[in-house]
């Protein structure tokens, strides 16, 4: 029986060729491209069988691609492409392959690493400009006048959304919505800044500005973080390191524009501008970032399963405790320069801006060493240092001691927030889970960020402006915070069944 690859291709009529003929050649490919993998049958055997010994037999040009029958590989696979049906089968299995199958990640490329530069701005117009509110923290206490655990609620506020949303946008974001996603984070955050531009009283700023920015920020930043981690796999931790630097750029950016305008033009125009920056950089990130891996339509919102392994449980209560202490140094930095060390309000803000510029030293420099020992090894350390270093901050009490000081928690704290990410991911081995995973760990570290900073600001107002107690308090839930990473590699190495030193 002749197979459709035996068939020649007959593209115009031949003089020599009577149109009986023709017509029976016609039928017979016909009948072959629409009764694919079935038997043709003897009545159609033999017309495929006389066109074939016609066209050799009449003065058929051997060098017209026309006329020659599909060449075959060993093994019956063509070289050309399948005519017809089989041809239209063949194009759309591949088509369907690859994007089912896309393959592991491709740890660079362009595209790859134009995903890390858009995740890079959306960093910091999220965890950039949450890391200023050290700016917005001295100004709302004076022109607001409100206690500095009341102003704290703001900030608190804008990060407990950030993390809390990040179960629903990050299960969103697997089942194929993360363009959609992040066009409504963009917009959040540009109408709460805008909004909270024109806003003069303490309500309406923790509207436009802790809740509008914050549900904009969770829309934003579990979607990128997800998405970006499905690129690489090698050099996951730095490509999430470099992306985490866009806080560090926010860092300066936005205090350094605050700075300058807020004396010259009031808060309102300040925001303004900063929301302008926001909007364009947006307009990029929207344009250029794409899921890389097909949609998972299946499976739940929360993942129960993932707290029977145990290294994720503790990782995600290491992470519950780290970032309960982090963020006090960053809102209260500035307030401290100024109530303890004596500085001025231009002054004191210079000190955030260290305090952020470092940041991407830990950022980058440390996730590439993260990359040669493990996320999760490297976390440990950091995790550490960065309790040793919130409690000698007890210490820094004169200009160059609160310069020298802001020097290293600038890079350990800048370590974790990148750090954390990508210890999370090297324990999903499924990465079309990633989003869902991710999101829970956020959701759970939401109301670590939600609490810490207003029980530092409560203690500090208990104490009488005195910070010892919130210090003591931000060092201790830190270092347990560590000890919990630490048994979350304990787990995770064991069950590799690596030595002590092994990369986890």
């Amino acid at each position: 029986m002749p197979t459709p690859s035996a068939i020649p291709l007959v593209t115009t009529s031949r003089p020599d060729v009577d149109s009986n003929e023709h017509l029976a050649g016609d039928e017979s490919r016909g009948s072959s491209e629409t009764q694919l993998g079935k038997d043709l049958g003897d009545s159609r055997r033999a017309p495929a069988a006389a066109d074939n010994a016609v066209l050799g037999e009449r003065g058929r040009d051997p060098t017209s691609a026309r006329h020659e029958p599909y060449a075959e590989k060993p093994g019956g696979d063509p070289t050309g492409e399948a005519p017809g049906l089989a041809g239209a089968l063949t194009r759309m299995v591949s088509r369907t392959s690859t994007r089912s199958n896309p393959g592991p990640p491709p740890d660079g490329g362009m595209k790859a690493w134009i995903t890390v530069a858009c995740a890079h701005l959306i960093l910091m117009n999220t965890w950039g400009f949450i890391n200023t509110f050290g700016v917005f923290q001295t100004y709302y206490v004076t022109s607001l006048a409100a206690s500095p655990s009341s102003v704290s609620w703001i900030g608190s506020v804008q990060i407990f959304l950030l993390f809390f949303i990040g179960t629903i946008s990050g299960r969103l974001t697997d089942s194929g919505y993360f363009r959609p996603i992040l066009l409504a984070g963009s917009i959040f955050q540009i109408l709460g800044i805008f909004t909270a531009s024109v806003s003069e009283t303490y309500w309406q700023v923790f509207l436009a500005q802790g809740i509008c920015m914050g549900i904009g920020n969770g829309l934003l930043f579990c979607p990128t973080m997800a998405v970006l981690s499905t690129y690489f796999h090698k050099r996951r931790a730095l490509a999430i390191g470099i992306a985490a630097s866009g806080a560090a750029t926010g860092g300066l950016v936005f205090p350094s524009m605050a700075r300058e305008l807020i004396p010259r033009v009031g808060m309102g125009w300040a925001f303004r501008a900063i929301g302008f920056v926001q909007m364009g950089t947006l307009l990029i990130s929207n344009r250029f970032l794409r899921p890389r891996l097909p949609p998972r339509q299946t499976g739940p919102w929360v993942e129960w399963a993932a707290f029977k392994d145990l290294e994720y449980t503790f990782y995600a209560a290491g992470c519950f405790f780290c970032f309960m202490g982090l963020y006090f140094p960053f809102y209260y930095i500035a307030a401290y320069c100024r109530d303890i060390v004596g500085m001025s309000f231009t002054d004191s803000l210079n000190l955030l801006l260290v305090l952020n510029g470092t940041g991407a030293i830990g950022r980058i420099g440390l996730n590439h060493i993260a990359d040669r020992i493990g996320p999760l090894t490297m976390f440990v350390p950091i995790a550490l240092s960065c309790s040793i270093c919130v409690l000698s901050w007890i210490s820094a009490s004169s200009v160059a001691g609160i310069y020298i000081w802001s020097v290293f928690y600038g890079i350990v704290a800048g370590g974790i927030q990148s750090l954390f990410p990508a210890g999370l991911t090297s324990l999903t081995t499924d990465l079309r889970k990633a989003g869902v995973r991710m999101g829970m760990v956020f959701t759970i570290q939401s109301f670590s960020v939600l609490s810490g900073p207003p029980i530092g600001g409560a203690l500090v107002s208990a104490m009488g402006g005195q910070y010892h107690a919130a210090q003591g308090f931000a060092g201790a839930v830190l270092f347990l915070g560590t000890l919990f990473v630490m048994a979350a590699r304990v787990v995770k190495r064991r069950k590799n069944g690596g030595r002590f030193w092994a990369k986890v």
